[in-house]
């Protein structure tokens, strides 16, 4: 009998998959069903970021996110045990472009708190 250890970290080349096909279920999936992001953008200011908890305003970004009408692709990966870092760039079809870093704490395989700065083109 072959037995199988969960793996405890974040795999790379699943949430490249993820993000390039959009897969929001996918996508989901990566985050613990408590786990936070916190967002500061020019909308939202480090004094006042954007605060998401659990998997149901989570979701509601990532679907937000990810069901525009744009490409997305994961530029850079850094993954330790316990520890995500990525940088993903999106391009609307008018050539706006958007760049987001994150970095995130990982807990059993999945992202228990993840904090994104994003640009874009203005």
């Amino acid at each position: 009998m072959t037995t199988s250890t969960p793996s405890t970290t974040i795999d790379g080349v699943a949430l490249r998959q993820a993000v390039r096909s959009r897969d929001v279920e996918a996508l989901a999936g990566l985050y613990a069903d408590d786990a936070t992001i916190e967002i500061v953008d020019a909308g939202h200011p480090p004094a006042t970021p954007l605060r998401l908890r659990g998997s149901e305003q989570i979701g509601a970004r990532l679907r937000d996110v990810y069901e525009r009408e744009m490409t997305h692709e994961v530029d850079l990966v850094a993954i330790a045990a316990d520890a995500l870092a990525y940088t993903v760039r999106c391009t609307y079809p008018d050539g706006g472009r958007v760049v987001c870093s994150a970095t995130a704490e990982v807990a059993g395989g999945r992202i228990t708190r993840e904090v994104v700065l994003q640009v874009w083109d203005s």
